[in-house]
């Protein structure tokens, strides 16, 4: 195998990854999940914004994979 392409594969593993850490960030930051998250949220909207950032997160995921081929 060439070493250029080597090369090129670590650089696309390293940047999908950095790529999926800044979708679910985010994510997780729309949702009012993150760090320093100063909206007043009842335990419901809590509740429906978690299930959100996941669905989110599946949606993000699937599309990703789908759009390898």
């Amino acid at each position: 195998m060439n070493i250029d392409r080597i090369i090129k594969m670590i650089i696309n593993q390293i940047l999908r990854r950095l790529v999926n850490g800044g979708i679910s960030k985010g994510i997780n930051m729309a949702s009012g999940m993150g760090k320093g998250s100063t909206s007043k949220l009842t335990p419901e909207q809590q509740i429906q914004a978690k299930e959100d950032a996941k669905r989110s997160r599946k949606l993000a995921q699937m599309t990703r994979r789908n759009s390898k081929f």
